[in-house]
């Protein structure tokens, strides 16, 4: 449950985002977040997270008491590999150059998210724009409708031999294979797309999906 409610901010863009994973919407308080939020949602590693997760006290150089709270506290799945025995992240989601222009302001934050992380097991991290704007964002912003969209049993069940007799292929051969109706495969695309973002089908999603990306069959 979060501490701190997210008020309107003039200087970033606060808003929601839906998270299947949550079951509700998410608060954010840039689009630095929402994305994060996204990935989160997306990573079958994760299990479940909260924003605004907690409240660390802690005291500066000069003897002032002091409040932070961090963005989101990530927990993962203990059913899977590689999630199993995964620390839960607590994180702190910033733009680089916010960190450089208001680094001394930061720092004894940090550091004292960094304690209380340590003291309970967990890990801390800085999110930056650098982990989070990568083209595995945008496959997981593509392929997020596709999760749950109704798929017909007949084009998946084609689909997924199809993949297992060619072993790899690329979605434009793929269909290919499958018929070489145009119309058809145009039909049986979102399907293709659904078996990709439940991880039926395998593809690296660290580079831009194509139609010509490598795409394997699942063991």
């Amino acid at each position: 449950m979060s501490v701190r409610k997210i008020p309107p901010n003039r200087r970033s863009l606060t808003g929601l985002v839906s998270s299947r994973r949550q079951g509700r919407m998410v608060a954010s308080e840039s689009s630095l977040e929402r994305d994060f939020y996204i990935l989160l949602d997306f990573d079958a590693n994760v299990d479940k997270y909260v924003e605004q997760p907690v409240t660390v006290e802690y005291i500066d150089a000069e003897g002032r008491e002091h409040t932070y709270t961090p963005d989101v506290l990530v927990y993962y799945r203990d059913d899977i590999v590689p999630a199993r025995g995964m620390k839960p992240i607590l994180c702190e989601i910033k733009y680089r150059q916010d960190l450089f222009e208001n680094w001394r302001e930061y720092k004894p934050k940090i550091r004292a998210g960094r304690a209380y992380a340590r003291a309970r097991g967990w890990r801390f991290r800085i999110i930056t724009e650098r982990e989070v704007r990568t083209p595995y964002l945008e496959n997981a912003k593509f392929l997020r409708p596709y999760r749950s969209i109704e798929t017909d049993w007949e084009q998946t069940n084609l689909l997924l031999e199809q993949i297992r007799e060619l072993r790899e292929a690329d979605p434009e051969s793929l269909l290919t294979a499958v018929t070489p109706d145009r119309w058809r495969q145009a039909e049986m695309l979102p399907t293709l797309w659904h078996l990709v973002a439940k991880k039926m089908i395998g593809v690296d999603l660290t580079e831009r999906l194509t139609m010509h990306s490598r795409i394997f069959a699942k063991l």
